[in-house]
């Protein structure tokens, strides 16, 4: 799956670059068809499923990771990636025993974590989210991508939360708590992890990326620290034998997790040394801040701008 994320980055790279030719502006804003052209995205791929415990599941296709809980209560689910690839979701939990979804939980307001709300949410799913998430999907938006643009819409009304939460929230729901616990802003300003207690098994969203160095929505609320007190806060919640669902990658484990928010640290504290020392963000881009650290999360100048994001967030 790296390999396929370095390709798209690359890809969008080369995208971007032909946009830029073609622009009547010095700002190159993509739309959902240029985005999906550009990360390669063929949204006939299918669903494949890992099931990591009893009654619970995990969905890769298009987009962002799907957690999947079945059982007696009915479906509920954390992130939806895209409409067109809703009908193979729901195949797919009719094939292991599940009916319509009930319930969709957004861990973010990005578009590859909640598309899907725009098939689920007319078809009489009840769409979940943090407050700010469940804001920023009534208007319009740019995600700023730091190599490109995108313009991401208003959701219709039907696409959007039906409940909304500030700091926590608890579903009573397939015989165990599904714990929504929001630890402050962190990939975004709304971000989510959701806690499956009986399966001992925590979704992060994209505060957590198994497919290289993470991006940090600076623009829209997210930092570098946030992203580490988000980590530390849910990682004290959980024990040594939680199943880990990152945002996009495989499926891990709490030492994984671990590593990660080692990582973040290494980078955020020698950003921050540089900055300190005077140092401009192109100064700053020329160092390997990332040395000895691209061995396990690849190389840092194929992320969505990662350190620029970890400077930026720093300094603002």
């Amino acid at each position: 799956m790296r390999g396929r994320f370095i390709t798209s980055v690359f890809t969008l790279l080369f995208c971007v670059a032909t946009v830029a030719q073609d622009a009547a502006t010095d700002e190159t804003v993509m739309d959902l068809e240029q985005l999906t052209e550009a990360f390669s995205w063929d949204f006939d791929t299918p669903i494949e499923v890992q099931t990591v415990a009893d009654g619970l599941h995990v969905f890769f296709g298009i987009g962002g990771n799907i957690a999947v809980s079945i059982g007696e209560s009915g479906v509920l689910v954390v992130d939806d990636q895209f409409p067109e690839m809703i009908p193979k979701v729901n195949d797919a939990i009719t094939e292991l025993g599940g009916g319509a979804v009930d319930f969709a939980i957004n861990t973010h307001w990005h578009f590859d974590h909640a598309d899907g709300n725009k098939a689920l949410g007319p078809a009489g799913t009840w769409i979940v989210a943090h407050e700010h998430s469940a804001e920023m999907m009534a208007k319009d938006n740019i995600i700023n991508l730091v190599i490109a643009k995108f313009k991401q819409d208003a959701y219709p009304p039907d696409a959007r939360p039906v409940i909304s939460f500030g700091d926590r929230m608890t579903f009573h729901f397939n015989g165990g708590d599904i714990e929504l616990i929001h630890a402050g802003a962190a990939h975004t300003a709304g971000d989510v992890a959701v806690i499956f207690r009986k399966q001992n098994a925590v979704h992060f969203g994209d505060v957590f990326n198994k497919l290289g160095y993470p991006f940090v929505d600076v623009d829209s609320g997210g930092s570098i620290d946030g992203m580490i007190h988000f980590c530390e806060s849910v990682y004290a919640e959980l024990n040594e034998d939680t199943i880990v669902i990152p945002g996009h990658g495989v499926v891990t484990d709490m030492s994984d997790l671990a590593a990660y928010i080692d990582m973040l640290k290494t980078v955020r504290q020698r950003v921050k040394s540089l900055i300190d020392e005077g140092k401009t963000m192109e100064e700053v881009l020329a160092v390997n801040v990332t040395e000895h650290l691209d061995e396990s999360y690849g190389d840092v100048t194929q992320s969505l701008g990662f350190i620029n994001r970890v400077y930026t967030s720093l300094t603002k």
